[in-house]
């Protein structure tokens, strides 16, 4: 059991940063998607 809680603290606190961040940048690529989209040039 406590080899359990141990591997749950070492690993998950990293899992949970990684997700929190990803979630955080999906709104920002978002934006910089639309952006893109929105230049003007040759559109094949």
């Amino acid at each position: 059991m406590d080899m359990g809680v141990q591997f749950l603290t070492d690993v998950g606190f990293p899992i949970a940063v990684t997700f929190y961040l990803l979630h955080r940048i999906e709104g920002k690529l978002d934006v910089l998607i639309e952006t893109i989209h929105q230049l003007p040039g040759d559109k094949a």
